[in-house]
């Protein structure tokens, strides 16, 4: 199975461009933050995205917007001026989520929502469902 799920910012505004058979289409890529601390790196993810979904794209995402992305991976051999091959590797996007809307005709602020003193404050121990209401408890043979 070849799915990808992803969910980070834009690192540039995407540029709408056409194939010789006028087909719309579009590359950009998207930052994602792994690690914290020390450990804290970014990686650079290339995206292609086809026709209207293409257009849209261009039309509503700027540098810094939050998307979700899901699509597959594509691999690729690539040469450069001396003749070295690399392997490289896409992600066509089957679907963009926009994670943020416009507002007055301006991307949404993109710094995030915890600073990252806030995140590492946080108590990961924490019961998300502490609130959720009544306990209840499932029997195996329920399951079937």
């Amino acid at each position: 199975m070849n799915k990808v799920c992803l969910v980070a910012r834009l690192t540039a505004k995407p540029e709408l461009r056409y194939t010789n058979s006028n087909t719309a289409f579009t590359r950009f890529n998207i930052a994602i933050n792994n690690g914290y601390g020390d450990n804290k790196k970014t990686d650079f993810i290339p995206i292609i995205v086809w026709k209207k979904q293409a257009e849209n794209v261009c039309k509503y995402l700027d540098k810094g917007s939050l998307v979700a992305v899901e699509g597959r991976i594509q691999t690729g051999v690539d040469e450069d001026k001396e003749g070295n091959k690399r392997t490289t590797f896409d992600v066509i996007a089957d679907m963009v989520h926009f994670l943020e809307s416009k507002k007055d005709g301006q991307a949404v602020q993109t710094k995030p929502t915890f600073t990252v003193d806030e995140v590492d404050s946080m108590r990961i121990n924490d019961d998300p469902f502490a609130d959720f209401g009544e306990q209840i408890s499932i029997d195996d043979s329920d399951l079937d």
